[in-house]
């Protein structure tokens, strides 16, 4: 049977576990059953807690690995804004027209949807 190293578990961790197993026991359950219904909900949250700091690396790794990236993309949009002053007219009037078709998009979508509900039913 594989049992978890106390050492690795806060105790914290451990009265936690100890109250849930507390608040779900059921008449007639003996000590070791509660024992072990302890110890599984103990590796549960350690699993639950490895899993969230494995998130939270990647999603660390990831940012620094964006960064530079993204640092580098402004310097470059920096640039050719200075460059080209009447070019950015042309694409601040022609990126107002996204939001209105994207609006347009989701009232018929939801009209749609609207009709064929009230049809339906």
């Amino acid at each position: 049977m594989n049992h978890i190293p106390k050492s690795t578990i806060s105790d914290e961790t451990k009265t936690e576990a100890m109250r849930l197993a507390k608040a779900t026991q059921k008449p007639g359950q003996t000590k070791e059953q509660t024992k072990l219904v302890i110890q599984g909900i103990q590796k549960g949250i350690d699993q639950y807690k490895k899993q969230q700091k494995t998130k939270a690396r990647e999603t660390d790794r990831l940012r620094k690995k964006l960064k530079p990236v993204s640092s580098a993309l402004l310097d470059i949009q920096s640039d050719n804004s200075l460059q080209s002053q009447p070019d950015s007219q042309q694409t601040i009037s022609s990126g107002n027209k996204l939001p209105w078709v994207l609006l347009g998009l989701s009232w018929l979508l939801f009209a749609g949807y609207q009709f064929l509900n009230n049809f339906i039913s």
